[in-house]
């Protein structure tokens, strides 16, 4: 059986010959790409996101969709989801879900963290979740994106060029691979210590706004990637009015390059992956909610943005999430909850976690921070299990991960009911219109 027994090119476009056959190679096509080196692995994976579109599952910009959220509210929040492990088999739980509930409002992430330690460039990671989506029968927008493309402090003040240099490059890399979506963090260089809000926050919107430019310069042609900022730093104190503002205005006077940010990401109390206790359990996290709504009201009334960005949220109680669309809160960014659910279910053999664990408590010691208990420092780097052993987890067999799939489908069925973004798909198709472009493929794998 070859690739070309389900898919033809024709005049340089690929075209679907057999979709069913199509749909039962994707498994094999995407295993295949993932673990191949080098050139092979590149022309794979590009070949992979061609397939597709041709099935048309089109990498796109939510920024339509976003616009018209910021004119008026439709009273949903978009759930934009970090998948650090098992990418392909839990986007396809996600498709899965949203073809059976009607879901068209929902984001594919990864930060430029994760990118790192999940070994999962952005080619692979867009490659990953559109296999997926060819192998649900999942048809239009798909929305992929580069979360806390960051700054990072230290490396800034220390030589600022190559540090803004590597994140231009990060930009490059992820737009080529058709991350329409890109949240900017330049957050991590305000500078508290200035008089003024507005020159604390100089740094910051000056930054956004180099970065936003040279997006906007490379983006191709008929889209306008959707991009984010932020205004406070995770786990910091809560963000202020007065800080957005001085943000959104100084942003404006700087940025000179078409469409400007779509949405903005605010502190109200969160932080990235829960704050863990000696036992091992999580901390219970109080949200300012009204500070989610009187920042989300400002930044689209005043300024036309979708609303604000709020971070760092999957660990939190079930009976809050209906909380984010009550209080007009555009985008919700979900990660280590799912991570926790594939980590702490029965179904994960006892074995597999502690061989994971035993390599964490190796190759990762130096992390160990003194007066950290054992399960504390587990917690605070088990995300790192997964790209060094990543074949280890695609390799589980479907008695393992099929209950663990099913713990993560009942997960995305709560969230998409509580930020209410069932039936969305006819407000998204209305609104996005998905730009098709064209990349070069290997035509030779369609031999293989």
């Amino acid at each position: 059986m070859k690739v070309s027994d389900a898919v033809t090119l024709k005049e340089g476009r690929l075209e679907i010959v057999d979709r069913e056959l199509l749909t039962h190679m994707m498994d094999s096509l995407i295993n295949e790409a993932v673990f191949s080196e080098g050139d092979q692995k590149t022309a794979r994976l590009m070949l992979i996101k061609e397939i597709a579109k041709a099935a048309n599952a089109i990498p796109a910009s939510i920024q339509s969709l976003y616009e018209e959220m910021g004119r008026e509210y439709p009273g949903f929040t978009v759930p934009a989801i970090n998948i650090r492990g098992l990418t392909y088999d839990v986007a396809r739980v996600i498709f899965r879900k949203a073809l059976e509930m009607n879901v068209g409002a929902f984001i594919f992430e990864i930060a430029r963290s994760e990118i790192g330690y999940t070994k999962q460039r952005p080619l692979e990671y867009a490659a990953a979740v559109l296999a997926a989506a060819v192998r649900e029968g999942f048809e239009g927008p798909v929305f992929v994106q580069g979360d806390h493309f960051q700054i990072v402090r230290k490396y800034y003040f220390a030589d600022a060029a190559p540090e803004v240099t590597y994140v231009k490059g990060l930009i490059k890399e992820a737009i080529d691979a058709e991350f329409y979506n890109i949240d900017i963090d330049t957050s991590t260089i305000v500078d508290i210590e200035k008089e003024t809000v507005k020159e604390q926050q100089r740094n910051n919107f000056e930054m956004t706004a180099e970065l936003a430019e040279y997006i906007r310069s490379i983006q191709p042609a008929g889209i306008d990637v959707s991009i984010g900022g932020e205004i406070g730093e995770i786990g910091g104190k809560n963000s202020t009015p007065e800080e957005l503002r001085a943000y959104l205005d100084g942003f404006r006077e700087t940025f000179r390059a078409g469409k400007g940010l779509s949405k903005l990401s605010v502190q109200t109390g969160t932080s990235h992956g829960g704050v863990v206790l000696p036992d091992g359990t999580l901390a219970k996290v109080k949200i300012d909610f009204e500070t989610l709504r009187t920042l989300s009201d400002i930044a689209r009334k005043e300024y036309g943005l979708s609303g604000c960005v709020q971070h760092g949220a999957s660990t939190l109680p079930e009976d809050a999430f209906n909380m984010f669309p009550e209080t007009g809160t555009s985008e919700v960014h979900l990660a280590t909850g799912f991570q926790n659910i594939v980590y702490d279910s029965s179904a994960l053999p006892a074995s597999f976690r502690n061989e994971v664990y035993q390599f964490l408590k190796q190759e990762y010691a130096k992390e160990w921070k003194e007066g950290q208990t054992e399960e504390q420092f587990l917690y605070s780097t088990r995300k790192k299990g997964f790209g060094p052993l990543k074949k280890k987890w695609w390799d589980l067999p479907p008695d393992v991960k099929d209950p663990i799939m099913k713990e993560l489908e009942s997960k995305f069925a709560l969230l998409f009911t509580k930020l209410k973004v069932t039936n969305t798909v006819d407000i998204v198709r209305g609104t996005v219109k998905p730009v098709v472009v064209k990349k070069d493929i290997d035509s030779s794998l369609l031999n293989a």
